[in-house]
């Protein structure tokens, strides 16, 4: 199986797409100015206590404050087998100043959730500076290796500190688990005294932006080949390979070609379909995902699909078929929170058993945490799912402008996105000139945010890009012409990239 990754950058989003054979399994996004605000530690301040709730909100330098619940230390870490002594209950009062850390983004109406109990993670372990749970990865299943590896931890750590063995550290030496917990405690020491002086709000640590947290927890054995569209993005993929002994520099790539590196590897139309609540499935059934603020609804339906044999060999086959893609689609867009599967209905008890089972077995491959609850005899599924990183779908989507943002449309810097990976398609084919027909607005975004600045400066110097806006377009509607005639005709609104 060819398991290969790919790593670009665009109008300041990092984009990162896993496929094997072919096959995106998963996509990250993040935006080099904001990065992924999990795992952060900024300077709070109590802005206001609900004792009905048990909770504090937190000003800490986002537009909304964030939720602080008073006595959710303790729970933070029981995805690991460990023993933690229990915590006080936070107690605080409104204008108190601390230091917060993001568990959970904002998303929609709803702030960041935070923690006081900060959390520093590593390859193999992650130190936790005033917490004293000492825990253990639990795919970790050697008793042996289990008792020496929290046998060295406990070693590591300090009164009132604890640290948490990961997956990573089966393997480790004793003197990679000092090297690391070393360098993590310097990290923990040198935010405890920035913080002392900083302004609330002020980001005092910021976690490692996209690719490093591929290259530190995703990046397994049998990776077969890693391809980078952008050189700066290419040379500090580079230095974090010097850093991992399994990993040969040989397998990174730099990627030249004129057309777009994933339009190259036939990748483009797998990203371009996740922003479609639509998803076909090969024998001709499909899924509807639709998101709401609560949850995420994916309805089955067999389509065109009318099966070999009875109605309920057809209908269990498609919702096996939709169980396994089900499992799939969540990773690639990200999906957290609670899902609820509408199932085509199945008479027999244990053909809704087998379809639970087998959507149960297909998120257990993935590396967030779900929890699926017994299929009802309705035949709806429900399950959680944990979201371990920007949902995509907020890269690809805004709220529709013309129905009071109940809907979406697609994104401003994904249709750049598109437009770009077309005019390099226009380009590969010959032409010198490329003309672009849009809608008025987006084009006005593009201008206005330089999006192709970097082409322009480097693969695009020696072309011409020319860019006419209607205002009757639909915004994700654009048409791409090539020419290499010497003398254009273009109205008089054309604007010229230089």
């Amino acid at each position: 199986m060819k398991k290969e990754w790919f790593f670009d950058r665009f109008c300041g989003e990092q984009i990162v797409v896993y496929a094997e054979d072919g096959k995106i399994v998963e996509v990250g996004v993040e935006n080099e100015g904001e990065g992924e605000l999990v795992g952060n530690v900024y300077k709070g301040k109590v802005a206001n206590i609900v004792a009905g709730m048990q909770a504090a909100f937190i000003a800490f330098g986002l537009e909304r404050n964030g939720y602080l619940p008073l006595n959710d230390a303790e729970t933070r870490f029981s995805k690991y087998d460990g023993e933690d002594k229990p915590a006080p209950a936070l107690a605080l009062k409104e204008g108190d100043e601390l230091l917060v850390q993001v568990v959970k983004p904002p998303r929609g109406t709803k702030g960041a959730k935070l923690t006081t109990a900060l959390s520093f993670v590593g390859k193999r372990l992650i130190f936790l500076p005033n917490s004293e749970f000492l825990g253990i990865s639990r795919k970790i299943t050697n008793e042996e290796t289990r008792a020496r590896l929290l046998d060295e931890a406990e070693k590591l750590r300090a009164k009132g500190q604890g640290f948490i063995v990961r997956t990573a550290a089966e393997t480790a030496q004793k003197k990679q688990l000092k090297a690391e917990s070393e360098y993590l405690k310097r990290i923990a020491r040198s935010v405890a005294e920035g913080a002392e002086n900083a302004p609330v709000g002020a980001l005092v640590y910021r976690e490692c932006e996209l690719p490093v947290k591929v290259m530190r927890d995703s990046l397994g054995d049998g990776v077969t080949g890693i391809y980078v569209g952008d050189r700066e993005l290419y040379e500090k993929i580079l230095r974090l390979t010097k850093l991992r002994a399994d990993l040969s520099e040989k397998k990174i790539v730099l990627y030249t070609g004129v057309r777009s590196m994933y339009s190259q590897y036939g990748l483009d139309g797998q990203v371009y379909a996740l922003a479609s609540p639509r998803v076909d499935l090969e024998n001709g059934s499909y899924l509807i995902i639709d998101r709401t603020e609560a949850m995420t609804v994916i309805d089955v339906n067999t389509g065109k699909f009318t099966g070999d044999t009875d109605l309920e060999s057809t209908v269990t086959q498609t919702n096996l078929l939709a169980a396994r893609e089900i499992a799939r689609q969540v990773r690639l867009r990200n999906v957290g929170g609670i899902v609820a599967v509408d199932f085509i209905d199945m008479a027999e008890e244990e053909h809704r058993a087998s379809v639970n089972a087998e959507l149960e077995r297909c998120l257990s491959e993935d590396r967030a945490k779900s929890r699926v609850l017994p299929m009802s005899d309705m035949c709806v599924t429900l399950f959680t799912r944990k979201r371990v990183n920007n949902e995509f779908l907020s890269f690809l989507l805004k709220p529709c402008p013309h129905c009071t943002r109940q809907g979406y449309v697609l994104s401003d810097v994904y249709m750049a996105m598109r437009i770009r990976s077309a005019i390099r398609e226009c380009f590969a084919n010959g032409y010198n000139a490329a003309i672009v027909e849009l809608n008025r607005s987006l084009m006005e975004a593009i201008l206005s945010r330089r999006m192709f600045t970097a082409e322009l400066a480097e693969s695009w110097k020696e072309k011409r890009v020319y860019m006419i806006p209607h205002s009757t377009f639909h915004e994700e509607k654009f048409t791409i012409k090539g020419d290499n005639s010497g003398v254009l005709n273009l109205p008089d609104d054309a604007q010229i990239l230089y």
